[in-house]
């Protein structure tokens, strides 16, 4: 392990079409609080004196993203994937020149405009020096059900999280961990985040209380949520 000490990374996969928003063009551009979903991500580790850097990667044909990246501070990557991980291992492959092994990388979904200054702080800070690392998430409070084939039962919640992002691992880990789960074998449809790729190493990464103002926007119905969020002052972490 490198001896040098650890630097902190944003890397932004943004190469998604949104399929579910039903919006005219790619989610990350859908205006929230007069403000691109991306900008607002962006924005959130330029804002965090602990972020080194800030990481944008797109596909290849990208039309939008020079018209909302600020001028410093941000490398936009264009060799974005069809899916998520697959954005995420070509990004860390692009920077295999740039980050050291033992530097973290902070993934974060672009789809995600509350996340704050704070909560990276918190993640970061709390995480501290785990040997995994660790991702924000928010205890289930709610009851849980369960419906397969008309049947429906309840799933005790005893335990549950809901996975949030940013995702935090060293840049080392991360990529050892995203190249097991592209294993056509495994098969990648199984890892839908990058901690699950990583608990797939039978490594058990840090649960991060967040916050629900750091939800993603997958529905048309969000919009006004997070724009509500986003309109209120920064609150109190949980």
């Amino acid at each position: 392990m490198n001896s040098q000490a650890p630097r902190y990374f944003a890397l932004i996969p943004a190469a998604g079409v949104g399929a579910r928003m039903a919006a005219s063009g790619p989610k990350q551009y859908l205006k929230i609080g007069g403000k691109p979903m991306l900008r607002h991500a962006i924005d959130a580790f330029l804002f965090s004196e602990l972020i080194a850097h800030t990481y944008v990667v797109v596909s290849a044909d990208d039309p939008v993203i020079d018209s909302i990246v600020p001028s410093h501070g941000v490398t936009v990557l264009r060799c974005g994937g069809d899916t998520r991980m697959e954005s995420v291992r070509n990004g860390l492959a692009a920077l295999g020149a740039t980050l050291r092994e033992n530097d973290w990388v902070l993934v974060h979904d672009a789809a995600r405009p509350g996340l704050d200054d704070a909560l990276i702080e918190k993640l970061i800070t709390t995480t501290g020096e785990h040997p995994v690392g660790g991702l924000l998430a928010l205890p289930v409070v709610d009851t849980v059900k369960r419906s397969i084939a008309g049947e429906l039962g309840t799933v005790a919640r005893e335990g549950l999280w809901l996975a949030q992002t940013p995702q935090m691992f060293r840049y080392k880990l991360l990529r050892e961990a995203l190249a097991f789960a592209s294993d056509p074998v495994r098969g990648p449809a199984q890892f839908t985040d990058d901690a699950s790729a990583v608990e797939a190493l039978g490594l058990s990464p840090k649960l991060v209380v967040g916050h629900p103002r750091n939800m993603k926007v997958t529905l048309p119905s969000d919009v006004r949520i997070a724009e509500m969020y986003l309109a209120t002052a920064q609150p109190e972490l949980l």
